[in-house]
């Protein structure tokens, strides 16, 4: 390998061509080079937040001028000890992973260089040589980009908890780097490399710079090769380290906020909690024309409200547009949601023949909301809707429900989710947008015309698809909770969660 003195040795990456380098091999760092931010900052605070809460990102912050200092006057690699020291110290490595398989993704893929990946993508065998821990990175550079190769620094771990210190191989920066490449790439030589520092230098043979550029706009998450349609994780926004102490110095202010907002949802009659969450800075948004009481002196069943699912609140914010308590069935929502829920809930047995019993006996009661999908999704997709309430009747109006949370997402994937609804409200300004479309025509659905359940589920997707402008897409519960979770998304019965 040739080691090189200064940056003057080296082309742009404005200058590379990405012409006819099927049968090449790229070595590229990342902070700065595959991605626009030069810090890894952000994402060791993500994962500090996931294993450990608001006490974790709070030391990672606190540690945060040291590892700075270091890594300025000292050297790199001390400064990136620090920040896996306060990161991944005590911490259970399953966590870790866990942590980078579900939340890291989303942000990761979100600052894609754009020059430095038009010329990544179109070499036949990608590499990736990084300071920033592998078992932090592996999981988005291998699934969602196509890496082949990742090496990265390597942590120190006993009896199934990280120490927080790293392999005797060190902290992959300068000569760390080349000495990793060349035993792990012993027979083959990169016909390119890409870096951003001086650092980088040593594992580099032919190579272009990727220079800092102010303005620089992500890659398009449409033209990555895969999309990220789940991911997990509490915060929504990269924390830098102004944001990551904004975010430490809002929570004691935003946990009695949120626990205001919930206690006004729970305990004041639905006519009033759409001026009483107004008051507390929660915005909803009603488009469309809501329909009226159902009469039970007429005889006529419920009307069956199908809507997109984006957090569980969705069927209370429903209700609340209404003005009036709607019934819903719900999968997997904790003790504590059900408690404070201001509207009757029902749980889902996943025995298809007595929810369908079940359904079918709460719409002779009065209206009833259901979201087919069977989880939630954050992304702008929508899961494939399940078709058993097209069977049950054919009083459907579609209902298009979308949010948006600025600091905190309000749903969870992993471990409890009874602290979902408090988070969302945890956001300054939460806001939820319904638009309540057409009834269904009657020659659409099951009973009035000749289609199929399976037939009628789908023409609603994309009717509320269309809406919200998401893309319809055939993803299951059992998807979702298999990318994020490692199961299928399955409840076990009491009985048997007892027993075991």
């Amino acid at each position: 390998m040739v080691a090189f003195d200064g940056a003057a040795a080296f082309k742009s990456i404005d200058h590379c061509s990405s012409v006819g380098r099927e049968s090449h091999t790229v070595v590229a760092d990342m902070d700065g080079t595959l991605l626009l931010g030069r810090s890894s900052f952000p994402y060791f605070a993500l994962v500090a937040y996931d294993v450990g809460g608001p006490l974790r990102l709070l030391l990672l912050l606190l540690a945060s001028p040291l590892a700075a200092l270091l890594y300025y006057s000292v050297s790199e690699s001390a400064g990136v000890q620090v920040l896996i020291f306060a990161t991944f110290a005590g911490a259970r490595v399953t966590d870790i992973e866990s942590a980078a398989q579900a939340v890291l993704p989303k942000f990761y893929s979100t600052d894609l260089h754009p020059e430095a990946w038009r010329v990544f993508s179109a070499c036949g065998r990608r590499c990736v040589l990084t300071a920033n821990p592998r078992i932090m990175v592996e999981p988005f550079l291998k699934e969602y980009l196509g890496v082949h190769l990742v090496i990265g620094t390597e942590i120190e771990a006993y009896k199934g908890r990280a120490t927080g210190f790293v392999s005797r191989s060190g902290v992959l920066v300068g000569r760390n780097k080349a000495a990793a490449m060349r035993k792990q790439l012993p027979e083959e030589s990169p016909q390119l490399g890409l870096g951003d520092r001086e650092t980088d230098y040593p594992f580099m043979q032919l190579c272009y710079v990727v220079q800092p550029k102010p303005g620089l706009k992500p890659v398009p998450i449409e033209k990555l090769p895969k999309p990220v349609v789940f991911h997990d994780g509490r915060l929504a926004l990269r924390p830098t380290p102004l944001l990551a102490l904004l975010t430490l110095l809002w929570l004691p202010v935003a946990f009695p906020l949120s626990c205001l907002r919930v206690a006004a949802g729970s305990l004041l009659p639905l006519r009033f909690t759409y001026l009483a969450f107004r008051a507390l800075g929660v915005r909803i948004t009603v488009r469309g024309t809501p329909p009226p009481p159902p009469q039970k002196a007429t005889g006529r069943s419920g009307v069956l409200f199908v809507c997109s699912h984006r957090t569980l609140l969705d069927p209370v914010i429903l209700s609340i547009a209404l003005r009036r308590p709607i019934a819903c069935v719900t999968y997997s929502v904790s003790r504590l949601s059900e408690i404070i829920s201001p509207i009757p809930t029902v749980r889902l047995t996943r025995d298809r023949a007595g929810d369908a019993a079940m359904i079918k006996r709460m719409l002779q009661e009065g209206d009833l909301v259901i979201c087919p999908e069977g989880t939630t999704c954050r992304e702008p997709f929508l899961l494939r809707f399940s078709s058993l309430f097209a069977e049950l009747t054919d009083e459907i109006i579609p209902v298009a429900m979308a949010n948006s949370m600025s600091m905190f997402h309000g749903t969870r994937s992993r471990g409890w989710k009874g602290m979902d609804s408090f988070y969302f409200f945890m956001n300054p300004t939460p806001a939820y947008h319904i638009t309540f479309l057409d009834k269904l025509p009657v020659e659409i659905t099951c009973g009035g015309g000749s289609k199929s359940s399976h037939e009628v589920a789908n023409y609603i997707q994309r009717a509320i698809g269309s809406v919200l402008s998401y893309e319809c897409t055939h993803f299951t519960r059992k998807d979702k909770y298999m990318a994020l979770a490692g199961n299928d998304g399955t409840v076990p019965e009491p009985e048997k969660a007892e027993q075991k």
